[in-house]
């Protein structure tokens, strides 16, 4: 395990590595977002029933189930650096594409395989960075991705109130169209972006290795010193690996915490202005579209505090207590579905502020608990389980506030939360001051590192 890697000062390359695989996180941010301003002047555009709507609404997530789980395999096969702009492309096709398409199914088409290709993103670009980083700045600058998530929807947010102040409902498609321009910034960012050194060791590439890092640390490092560990290299495909008693517990942890903080949460953003119209707020108006701005805005605030938590308190106690506190607004508005507008703003702000802890471990805790031949495909497959619950809430969420009413779908939307709680308390680790390759390794060997480092 490379130590010198770990060791390493933080300079202008990490800077730059972290900005350019905070593109996958921020274009999913916008490109989930966005579409929930478009569906605003889309449904009557097109005379979209509410199961079409949610249909559209869902086909990104479902993409990313397909796309996470399919492409993490792939990244740990062939490389981090082979896929790290073809998914860019795509993206920039079907965003052009979407500015031409007229029918339901091909709108959610062309929205599923975006999914697809952000969800490529997370695995090729956070396992990246992760192998590269230093382990003191490693928890910080992997929590900040999703910063660009959050960062990315509230561009979406601001973007769509502005086309729909000087363009109009109608506008729909530009707004569709529109994160082809980010796409593009990206792809130019990404240009010259290294391969992972603990990847081209760990695939008998160690001359390689030694070579970038050499090029873009300016240290000399022992080709030895990147290999993985012989007792903790892994034998089989990579997803089988993760079924093994080695990794389940860490496969089900990572999947099923995720999975309950982004069902409640996406729906939210996605449908936030049909939200706020349920508690009182003039619908479809550029008034709740810009309340669902807003409560965006929020959700990235909040993950700042927590950067500081999980390195200053940890990794465990922070997403427990987030988890416990995230329940009680989502709770205060199901038992009281009539409460004013604005006591739901509130409460969803709150709600948003407090998921800041779950948010900054989404890709930090799948990434250090891996090894390196399998770290992108854990990646990706929380990413996919976590989708499936994106996709379930987003697509149930309209037919709840329809069938059930607020109070009920808030209450289901806390219930989730306190499984989250639930699976957290049981199963989260402490990996902070850990080195990558230690917090990777059998729970014993990471417990004797923190012995080690303390």
């Amino acid at each position: 395990m490379s130590s010198t890697i770990d060791n390493a000062p933080y300079t202008a390359f990490h800077r730059k590595l972290a900005l350019a695989c905070s593109g996958g996180p921020l274009l999913d941010g916008y490109i989930l977002s966005i579409v929930g301003v478009a569906l605003i002047g889309m449904r009557p555009d097109l005379g979209l029933s509410t199961a079409a709507v949610s249909l559209i609404g869902a086909a990104a997530l479902l993409g990313m189930f397909v796309g996470g789980a399919l492409f993490g395999v792939l990244t740990d096969r062939i490389g981090r650096e082979v896929m790290y702009t073809a998914d860019l492309i795509v993206m920039i096709v079907c965003s052009v594409l979407s500015f031409w398409v007229d029918g339901v199914w091909a709108i959610t088409a062309l929205r599923f395989v975006l999914g697809m290709a952000v969800a490529a993103d997370y695995p090729i670009a956070t396992s990246l960075l992760a192998e590269w980083l230093p382990t003191k700045q490693r928890g910080r600058l992997l929590g900040k991705q999703i910063i660009a998530w959050y960062a990315g929807s509230v561009l979406a947010y601001l973007v769509g109130y502005l086309f729909l102040e000087f363009g109009g409902p109608g506008s729909w498609r530009w707004m569709l169209a529109s994160s082809t321009v980010l796409c593009a910034i990206f792809l130019v960012i990404r240009r010259g972006t290294p391969e992972s050194p603990r990847w081209l060791a760990a695939n008998g590439r160690v001359g390689e290795a030694v070579a970038v890092v050499e090029k873009h640390l300016g240290v000399r490092v022992n080709g030895r010193e990147l290999m993985p560990d012989k007792s903790e290299r892994n034998q089989g495909s990579p997803l089988r690996q993760l079924l093994t008693p080695r990794y389940r517990r860490r496969t089900l942890f990572c999947g099923l915490f995720f999975f309950c903080q982004v069902g409640p949460l996406f729906a939210m953003l996605t449908f936030g202005p049909q939200i706020l119209s349920s508690f009182g707020m003039p619908g479809g108006t550029m008034l709740d579209t810009l309340g669902t701005g807003v409560i965006s805005l929020v959700f990235l605030i909040g993950c700042y505090p927590a950067l500081r938590l999980i390195d200053v308190k940890g990794r465990r106690p922070t997403i427990i207590w987030s988890f416990a506190l995230m329940i009680i607004p989502l709770a205060l508005l199901g038992v009281w579905p009539a409460a004013p507008a604005a006591i739901a703003v509130l409460a969803l702000c709150a709600y948003a502020f407090l998921c800041g802890g779950p948010n900054v471990l989404d890709w930090t805790y799948p990434n250090e608990l891996f090894p390196t031949e399998i770290r992108a495909t854990a990646v990706g497959v929380a990413t996919s389980v976590s989708r499936v619950g994106a996709a379930v809430g987003t697509y149930l969420l309209p037919l709840s506030l329809t069938g059930l009413g607020t109070g009920p779908t808030m209450l289901i939307a806390a219930g989730v939360t306190a499984l989250g709680l639930a699976v957290c308390v049981l199963w989260a680790e402490e990996t902070k001051g850990v080195a990558l390759g230690a917090a990777a390794a059998t729970p014993s060997a990471a417990q004797r590192e923190r012995v080690a480092v303390s």
